[in-house]
């Protein structure tokens, strides 16, 4: 019973590494109410399915008959030609006429509460627990912005030719400078965090400053 219970203490504490993938010998305990909770699939798909359809511009269009700007003139008689009646080229049967029900400008914005929301993250950030696909880092910034500098890190994390996420605790310019150039990469400050980001992410890094601030956010 006691070694069930030491092992159930130690899935959500995490060793903390440097940004060289070295042990810096500290550990941090993962708040199992935000990383350990059993995950709810419907609501990450709907938080998921929100944030995709709000990026979208919903901007399309296409021209109906009443738009179309060519002549009404009955352009052949209306009987003895074998064929339909015809008085508008502006018709859906005429080659180059109006879109019979076309798409139209839309919002594709939906509601969904805060609390499916906040559901739908710790469910995500538990299954990547459950999947061994957190590495947790001590909090650093770089000097400089330089991609070259971040890719050393990537390589130092056994990160290279993997979807990442790195979220930080709060924005670093140089860190986000660093990483923008990079395909595969994202980076992210606590806040800004969501569910898509961290279903679509292989691998996540969290500097301890997030993990700190995930946990206020969530729990």
């Amino acid at each position: 019973t006691q070694s069930r219970s030491s092992a159930a203490s130690d899935v959500y504490k995490r060793q903390v590494l440097d940004i060289n993938g070295k042990e810096t010998g500290k550990s941090v305990k993962l708040d199992a109410s935000v990383f350990g909770i059993e995950p709810n699939d419907h609501s990450i798909y709907l938080d998921v399915r929100q944030f995709l359809a709000n990026a979208r511009q919903g901007t399309h269009k296409s021209k109906e008959r009443g738009e179309i700007n060519r002549t009404t003139k009955k352009h052949h008689k209306q009987k003895g030609t074998g064929g339909a009646r015809a008085g508008s080229l502006k018709s859906p049967l005429q080659r180059g006429g109006g879109t019979v029900f076309g798409p139209r400008p839309r919002n594709y914005h939906f509601k969904l509460n805060k609390k499916v929301k906040q559901l739908a993250r710790r469910s995500a950030l538990s299954k990547k627990v459950q999947g061994e696909a957190i590495t947790i880092i001590e909090n650093f910034t770089f000097e400089l912005p330089r991609t070259k500098t971040f890719q050393d890190v990537l390589a130092a994390l056994g990160l290279n030719n993997k979807k990442s996420l790195f979220i930080v605790g709060d924005y670093d310019k140089n860190i986000y400078l660093s990483s923008r150039n990079l395909t595969g990469v994202k980076v992210v400050n606590s806040s800004e965090l969501s569910t898509y980001d961290i279903m679509n992410a292989t691998t996540i890094v969290m500097s301890q400053g997030a993990v700190e601030k995930i946990t206020a956010i969530l729990s």
